[in-house]
């Protein structure tokens, strides 16, 4: 079988026995959990063009791409989004940007607020805590290692399974593998937190063996392990993805779009926000819209909008999000058969026929997919 005649499986560790290095399951005591905490996005498509395309949007500064060494029309395709965090369409392009936009806000106003920068992180328990099961207590226990650990305020997402990755396909002997494909979902839950810690990461830099008297980060969470075997660890340089996760928008972009809700609860809460950055001592941070500028323009220093646009030309676009062709973001030519095809959208009052620049804007059956 070839790598790209696979088909992705999204089977739960109960559904089939995994072959993943000849291991079995290890979580097949856990699926009534698994149902219970399902990740976002395990639902159903909340409506049929959840995803489907809706308009162009672009810039037409032509002269100032072929400085940038572009040629042509940057052009951005845009889609309808439900913002349900439980359709798998669109919980991780809308829902999850969306939230994450607002997580950032508040990271970095606490962060400038306290002159510390926002840390990414990650806590997990021992397996025997595993048959608890309620994130609730699970809360609590990371709250309660943030407080002892120093971490006065942030951002906490909770995560209660992992997906598997690495199955191995067998494939020509001489290369002995081929493909990974995922193969299902395992209970273990884990806790990622954003937040700030009091005196900043000093460890990242340190050079020495941490003794027992040390009183670093690193020390301190070791301790803390040994007595309650909750393990608290820091991102930090070198790991992968540090670089792009070091945002406060990508990092809980990150986390936000694989966490876990709780299918019995009335409201889904998947972040949580406590200590100093919590709405009792934060109140409510208002998310600054920004400017949606030309990426290609800001290349030469210049800063323009991008706007809506029209084509009225014949091309047939890739406009299916899961076609393998698919690109969002292309530069195309401005003109076709020696007539301008790309148009900005004019702004219409109601009652008003579509005029731009002296002429009425006609539709030439051009194509759209």
């Amino acid at each position: 079988m070839k790598p790209s005649e696979l088909i992705p499986l999204q089977l739960s560790a109960t559904e089939l026995e995994s072959v993943v290095d000849g291991k079995g399951v290890l979580s097949p005591q856990f699926a009534e959990l698994l149902l219970k905490y399902p990740l976002v996005g395990g639902g159903k498509v909340t409506r049929p063009d959840c995803g489907k395309f809706s308009n162009w949007r672009g810039c037409l500064e032509v002269a100032i791409h072929e400085l940038a060494g572009y040629h042509g029309v940057f052009t951005r395709k845009m889609h309808f989004h439900c913002g349900n965090l439980d359709c798998p369409v669109c919980c991780r392009r809308s829902w999850a940007v969306k939230s994450a936009l607002k997580a950032e806000a508040r990271l970095d106003a606490g962060s400038d607020r306290y002159g510390l920068p926002i840390e990414h992180f990650s806590i997990s328990y021992d397996p025997k805590f595993y048959p608890i099961g309620d994130e609730k207590v699970f809360r609590k226990m990371e709250l309660k290692a943030c407080k002892a650990l120093g971490i006065f305020g942030g951002l906490r997402i909770w995560h209660g399974s992992r997906h598997r990755r690495f199955e191995r396909i067998n494939g020509d002997p001489a290369t002995k593998y081929t493909a990974f494909r995922q193969f299902g979902t395992d209970f273990s839950p884990h806790g990622h937190v954003l937040g700030m810690l009091g005196g900043g990461f000093t460890c990242r830099d340190c050079r020495h063996k941490c003794e027992e008297s040390c009183d670093g980060f690193n020390q301190r969470r070791w301790k803390y392990y040994k007595k309650t075997l909750v393990y608290v660890k820091v991102i930090v340089r070198g790991e992968k993805k540090y670089a792009e996760r070091r945002s406060s928008y990508w990092s809980s972009w990150y986390e936000y779009h694989h966490a876990s809700i709780d299918r019995d609860a009335k409201r889904a809460r998947v972040g949580v926000w406590f200590g100093v950055l919590g709405y009792s001592k934060m109140g409510q941070i208002k998310v600054q819209k920004k400017a949606d500028l030309c990426p290609v323009c800001e290349i030469v220093g210049e800063k323009k909008p991008i706007h809506e646009l029209i084509y009225t030309g014949k091309k047939n676009f890739v406009l299916n999000l899961y076609d393998p062709n698919y690109q969002r973001e292309t530069m195309q030519d401005l003109c076709e058969d020696g007539l301008q095809r790309w148009y900005i959208k004019p702004k219409r009052v109601w009652g008003s026929p579509v005029v731009k620049n002296g002429f009425t804007v006609k539709f030439e059956g051009g194509k759209h997919g």
